[in-house]
């Protein structure tokens, strides 16, 4: 069943665009909380308790995925969803990042890659690839479903009540919009 497309006024469409900003640099923000756990983790584990990179870095990982998961979902993608689904969801893209990466990460330093240059391309890839992930797959049908994200709901209805009388936006305005901020911003 095919999902109508959505008419936004020009103002719930700057809304829209300035909440899915915010949900960006709200990923970005937690998921650098999440990496400082798991370079503390890796690193007490490496430094004194002197464990192999793989150990270190697959229980550094597990932690900051854990609190990442629990952070984003609330804060950063809004979402009521069903927690056991959505666990299970990051469950599977976790199923196949991990061995990957585990692996990759202790081959690259059996040939002399530094561990911590390993574990700061690791964090990247992970960063990009579960955002991405979330955004389109765990999260997709969910996002704004709680009560933080009602009231993000309720401002982009609202936006649209202000402005009734002014038509939906149409591409030629799009297109106008992006021109105008493009100038302001580089010239």
């Amino acid at each position: 069943m095919k999902k109508e497309p959505e008419i936004l006024t020009k103002a719930q469409q700057k809304l829209k665009r300035k909440q899915a900003f915010i949900r960006v640099v709200k990923f970005v923000i937690f998921s650098c909380t999440a990496g400082i756990i798991q370079i503390v983790a890796q690193t007490i584990l490496m430094e004194v308790a002197k464990a192999p990179y793989w150990a270190a870095y697959l229980t550094g990982l597990v932690l900051s995925v854990l609190y990442n998961f629990t952070i984003n979902r609330k804060f950063t993608f809004k979402s009521a969803n069903n927690v056991p689904i959505a666990m299970v969801k990051v469950a599977i893209f976790y199923a196949i990042f991990t061995p990957l990466s585990t692996w990759g990460g202790n081959e690259l330093t059996k040939i002399g890659v530094n561990e911590y240059i390993v574990m700061a391309g690791s964090m990247i890839a992970n960063f990009v690839l579960e955002f991405l992930y979330d955004q389109f797959f765990v999260f997709r049908n969910s996002i704004n479903t709680n009560e933080l994200g009602k009231k993000d709901v309720s401002a982009l209805e609202k936006a649209g009540e202000e402005k009734d009388s002014e038509s939906p936006a149409t591409d030629e305005d799009i297109s106008k919009d992006a021109e105008e901020n493009i100038n302001k911003k580089f010239y």
